[in-house]
């Protein structure tokens, strides 16, 4: 855990993963978008997408143990996800995401990220819990955007959640698992 802590650099953060498989969908689906957007930007690779839920990024050491050791702690059963429509987010010049979003197939992952965020606060990590969260999938980064768009539903079941050590690819530090 140390090893990892906000001196090393990089980023730190709590994270879901879809599966090897559905990662490889995503990607899929995120190429031929770029072909129909005519976006120039690098694809995130199959093996980095994923749902940010909290960035630990900064904290002192004791405050990333004390996070690490309140999501230890954390109960819940594994859930599905489904995201059905792309857009882009607003970001710095010629550096917009372009991500997955969803809305009622998002609702358990919300409650769940509520869950990770009373965990936090319990731990004297509030600053932590008070986030706005608007669950996403990043598929690139581009100067130019794209409006909301309806696309195939993209469903997996969430199993379990990871600490990410983003630094020159990532590194899952953590892993924890859901269990019914």
């Amino acid at each position: 855990m140390d090893r990892f802590a906000s001196s090393s650099g990089g980023r730190l953060f709590l994270a879901i993963l879809p599966d090897a498989a559905t990662a490889e969908r995503i990607h899929r689906l995120a190429s031929a978008l770029k072909r129909a957007h005519r976006f120039n930007g690098k694809l995130i690779a199959a093996d980095r997408l994923h749902v940010s839920l909290f960035s630990l990024t900064g904290l002192p050491d004791h405050q990333i143990r004390a996070a690490y050791e309140a999501v230890t702690e954390l109960r819940s059963k594994p859930f599905e996800v489904s995201f059905d429509r792309t857009v882009s987010f607003r970001g710095g010049p010629g550096n917009r995401p372009f991500v997955l979003i969803g809305e009622q197939g998002l609702r358990r992952l919300q409650s769940f990220r509520q869950m990770l965020a009373a965990a936090l606060t319990r731990s004297g990590l509030r600053r932590l819990a008070n986030t706005s969260f608007t669950p996403h999938v990043t598929l690139l980064y581009d100067a130019r955007s794209a409006d909301e768009y309806p696309v195939e539903p993209v469903v997996w079941t969430v199993a379990e959640f990871v600490l990410v050590h983003s630094l020159k690819g990532h590194q899952h530090v953590a892993r924890w698992y859901l269990q019914a």
